[in-house]
């Protein structure tokens, strides 16, 4: 029965011919617009909304948009899985069709390799301190966007050279690794097996490697590549799912009941290796992996499965620009811009202003995403 669980599996290899890739799947953009909503507008204007009410409801509103100190989960623990996982359900659409077109597997590295470093280059950007333009305030790896970057190097390796089935056994193995790694290998003068935000191994090893070029947080990126790459491969198994012949109610079915399995088997793993976004251990991935599946269940009904695509195009606006919403949300002060308009309200609306400059802000870059949508200028990598 598992040998033919796992040959079931390995129909769904993208450089298997006779496969068609099925038509854009608009779910899987609007939930990379809900997702990306919540950086680029939704947590400032919910939080200015915090310090005018300072209720329960808002209180609770405004800690959700934060991240815990260490281990635990809060709603915004899954805004940056949630981005690894989404570019790992797009990859079997994104690489199917072009070996469709070109069968080598060699003329896909080129694309892979630019995209790698487009992404290293903007992270680096954003949140790497690129444009002071001075070297000693680089921060080399730092940034969801590098993250996306390794998850999508590590999936890209095991999706082309490996059938379906050594795929899923590769997934585990790179998060039985990372364990095996935080447990067994000693940090000077701590110890192995030891999970705070300064004795662990991982955020030793960045130290260790990147030297001045590290953050200066308690995150974690070298080590946590392995775990980048086992979230983007969860997304890959889902994008599988999404290319199968299966009705769509049978889809998210599927995508529920292991969406549930996962956060069950994090939760268990919480108990030996903490489930700590900071560091992406192995428990995290399988928790915070299993909100996506269920995540990607639920806009799979409600727009490709009821057809709700027109009251979820707010959110599909902003996901087919992903990569440029993000980027401008961080190198450009949209607030700043809406003051243009609005700042002459601030003598007038007291607490109310951080309200009306955050949606002011917002609703500029919204404008800009609403007229790229309209116009159909979408910017990938």
């Amino acid at each position: 029965m598992l040998k033919q669980f796992f040959s079931q599996l390995d129909r769904f290899r993208v450089s298997r011919p006779g496969l068609t890739v099925s038509s854009r799947v608009n779910s899987v953009d609007a939930l990379r617009g809900f997702d990306l909503f919540w950086i680029i507008g939704a947590e400032a204007v919910l939080k200015s909304l915090n310090r005018i009410f300072d209720s329960p409801t808002t209180n609770f509103i405004s800690t959700q948009l934060n991240h815990v100190e260490w281990t635990g989960f809060r709603f915004y623990e899954l805004i940056m899985p949630l981005f690894l996982f989404i570019v790992g359900v797009s990859l079997p659409f994104s690489f199917r069709r072009r070996l469709e077109k070109s069968p080598s597997k060699a003329a896909l590295w080129p694309h892979i390799i630019k995209r790698v470093l487009l992404l290293w280059i903007l992270g680096i950007a954003v949140q790497g301190n690129l444009f002071d333009y001075d070297w000693s305030k680089i921060k080399f790896y730092s940034n969801t966007l590098q993250a996306i970057a390794s998850g999508y190097l590590i999936s890209a390796i095991l999706v082309l050279y490996l059938k379906v089935s050594w795929q899923a056994i590769g997934t585990l193995l790179l998060m039985l690794v990372y364990w095996a790694i935080l447990a067994l290998a000693p940090v000077p003068g701590v110890g192995a097996g030891v999970i705070t935000p300064d004795g662990n191994f991982a955020i030793y090893f960045d130290k260790l490697i990147l030297g001045s070029f590290q953050d200066g947080t308690t995150y974690s990126w070298i080590v946590s590549s392995l775990n980048f790459g086992a979230t983007t491969m969860l997304g890959v198994f889902a994008g599988y799912l999404l290319q199968s012949e299966l009705k769509i109610n049978k889809k998210v079915i599927w995508l529920v009941i292991a969406g549930i399995a996962l956060i069950i088997l994090g939760s268990i793993w919480h108990i030996w290796l903490p489930s700590v976004k900071h560091i992406w251990t192995s428990s995290f991935v399988l928790f915070s992996g299993g909100i996506c599946l269920l995540s990607l269940a639920l806009f799979l009904w409600l727009v490709d499965g009821l057809n709700f695509k027109k009251g979820f195009l707010f959110f599909t606006i902003i996901g087919m620009n992903a990569i440029f919403a993000y980027c401008a949300s961080h190198l450009f002060n949209f607030g700043q811009v809406a003051d243009v308009v609005v700042g002459g309200l601030k003598q007038y609306t007291g607490d109310w202003y951080r309200f009306i400059r955050a949606l002011g802000g917002f609703g500029v870059l919204y404008l800009i995403l609403w007229q790229m949508y309209k116009y159909k200028i979408f910017i990938k990598i």
